[in-house]
């Protein structure tokens, strides 16, 4: 047998970091962040708590691994062309995205959302990614801020709009509507055990229409 490839043990590595993140996920959605220890975790992906050391320095590392995650995979089709400007078929795609995401990963989705409704996991949630720039954080939480970039874009999205609405529109408030009609919608989604499509994809549409 030849010897493996650094490639090869770069994606070993990478499914066992996965493997562990996976396991982390049920174990801190189901018993809390602050009940589940590192050595609970080990056990449960089938390793010791020295080797999960080599992939992970802390718990509030790995919480902070699982968060990034989720928002990138989220986010990975928001402003696709990358050039800082939502088009109106860009917001289109990314909430169809969005909803199919969350749709056909809808185990995975149920445990990130009931491990967000931990007050302390919230807490590291708004310190990486909600916080101003120049607002302190602690190093190990130093993270690229995506979502103050979607914001900015978003918001910029709504006021664009103003050209074309009738008097008296306000887009400030138009996008908070947009932002709570959605997150109660993934909500929906997520936590619903009804497998027929049809109103949820009745919805999304009716959500593009709204806000387009």
């Amino acid at each position: 047998m030849s010897p493996r490839t650094p490639k090869q043990f770069e994606d070993m590595r990478e499914e066992k970091r996965s493997l562990i993140m996976d396991v982390a996920l049920e174990h801190f959605a189901n018993k809390g962040f602050h009940a589940t220890t590192i050595n609970h975790i080990a056990i449960h992906a089938g390793m010791s708590k020295g080797l999960m050391y080599n992939y992970f320095s802390s718990k509030e590392e790995l919480l902070s691994e699982l968060i990034s995650r989720s928002v990138i995979e989220i986010y990975s089709n928001f402003d696709i062309d990358r050039d800082g400007y939502l088009s109106e078929v860009e917001f289109e795609v990314f909430i169809r995205k969005v909803y199919l995401l969350l749709r056909e990963k809808r185990s995975i989705w149920r445990l990130f959302f009931q491990l967000m409704m931990q007050r302390e996991v919230r807490d590291l949630f708004v310190e990486s990614y909600i916080t101003p720039e120049s607002a302190p954080r602690t190093p190990v939480l130093k993270q690229e801020r995506m979502m103050e970039r979607i914001a900015v874009m978003i918001k910029d999205y709504f006021v664009r709009k103003i050209s074309r609405m009738p008097a008296g529109y306000d887009p400030e408030t138009e996008m908070e509507m947009f932002i709570h009609t959605f997150k109660g919608f993934s909500m929906a989604v997520v936590f619903s055990d009804d497998t027929n499509t049809v109103l949820y994809d009745k919805t999304v549409n009716t959500i593009i229409e709204t806000y387009k």
